[in-house]
């Protein structure tokens, strides 16, 4: 059975909910584990309003008992305390309310026009509810329930934010382990303090001018095992995999791997790491997973060729573009009249950015998750080990 999942629920309705499918049985799991990763998703500087209704905590309704998964699907639900406020709005049954009004200016930059003319909705909000980052929660229960797998292979995630508008920030002499450490003490998760202190002043100035601003998160996989993923078919390529995970988020209009984009700038021989060889690099040095002792010299291919992973760590980097909802709106049309208008007014953020990375860490989870469990087994977590114990003894004798 392979690893997949599905979500359920709009962002004002009564819940969130997840079904993830192809766990294997026995991997030790706790609501703790989960709680914390949605903790971090609504953490920000930029943040709005709904962050501080909402404190994001999951239940466990199936799949699991006594604390091990046993291999039927998990399902997961995330209350929305918000409900209490629109109960009548968005009652799932019986009459509309005559207080109702319906949402008929559809916002510049958001799902609201494209989804009312693909489902022939004259009231924006039904296509709004669940085109919302909202449902982001869901997906980053669903990625703490593939850390937790992935953890058990030594393979762990983190992000932090590289730039905020223009501002960027400047990680070039830290290694992995201080950017994981100060992303995780930053309000923006951002690494670089001078940056930090800059991308919140133009948070702030954005803020007061009624606008919003977007950035571009990098996301970090270490410990993960040389051969994931294959070259042997389109949709088994790792990257293309990675790629549609992280554009699959709702605001993110970009994706590379590596050096990306910069690679069209250089040379071949600027560009491809070098291969080398050492029996000491068998120990897995920090950062790297199982290559039997092959290694790059450098990372420009982001820890991918071929579609599959090198034993270098995997880097991604994805744009989030500024939140379409502005206090200031931008032109529109009324959906009923035709006539011009200013787009509708959502609660909204004013960056959201170092929250997008922690999805971007719950997407890349969920793919490394999918690809570990393909080559070595998915029943249950005593068969995974010992065929990933197996591979990674072959790898060393080489």
């Amino acid at each position: 059975m392979p690893l997949r999942y599905m979500t359920a629920g709009e962002s004002h309705g009564p819940c969130l909910t997840a079904i993830l499918e192809g766990l294997p049985a026995g991997l030790e799991l706790r609501e703790a584990n989960i709680n914390r990763e949605l903790a971090r998703r609504q953490i920000g500087y930029g943040r709005g309003a709904r962050m501080q209704i909402e404190k994001d905590r999951v239940e466990l309704r199936s799949g699991l008992r006594f604390g091990q998964t046993l291999g039927s699907p998990l399902t997961l639900v995330i209350a929305n305390r918000d409900w209490e406020n629109w109960k009548a709005e968005m009652a799932l049954t019986g009459p509309r309310p005559k207080r109702s009004q319906p949402v008929t200016a559809p916002r510049p930059g958001h799902a609201d026009l494209a989804g009312a003319l693909k489902f022939n909705q004259r009231d924006v909000r039904n296509v709004l509810e669940r085109a919302s980052a909202r449902e982001t929660a869901a997906r980053v229960a669903v990625g703490a329930v593939c850390k937790v797998l992935l953890r058990q292979f030594r393979i762990e995630i983190f992000s932090h934010v590289v730039q905020i508008g223009a501002v960027q920030a400047n990680v070039a002499k830290h290694s992995l382990s201080q950017i994981h450490q100060r992303a995780e003490k930053s309000a923006l998760r951002c690494a670089d303090p001078n940056a930090e202190r800059n991308m919140k002043r133009l948070i702030d100035k954005t803020k007061q001018e009624g606008d919003s601003i977007g950035g571009i998160f990098e996301v970090i996989a270490t410990g993960v095992p040389a051969g994931l993923g294959s070259m042997m078919t389109w949709s088994e390529r790792l990257d293309g995999r990675l790629a549609q995970a992280l554009h699959s988020i709702q605001g993110v209009k970009g994706v590379e791997i590596g050096l990306g984009f910069d690679s069209a700038r250089r040379t071949g021989s600027q560009v491809h790491d070098p291969i080398r060889f050492s029996t000491s690099r068998r120990a897995m040095p920090q950062g790297h997973g199982p290559s039997g002792g092959f290694y790059h010299t450098s990372n420009n291919a982001g820890g991918i060729e071929g579609g599959m992973t090198t034993g270098e760590p995997v880097v991604l980097r994805a744009v989030h573009k500024p939140i379409p909802t502005l206090k200031k709106p931008l032109p529109s049309v009324n959906l009923a009249t035709k006539q011009s208008v200013l787009a509708s007014k959502e609660r909204s953020d004013v960056c959201a950015t170092p929250a997008a990375g922690v999805v971007g860490e719950a997407a890349v989870a969920f793919v490394l998750a999918q690809a570990l469990l393909e080559k070595f087994g998915s029943d249950s977590i005593g068969d995974i080990t010992a065929n990933f114990s197996a591979y990674t003894k072959r790898l060393s004798e080489l």
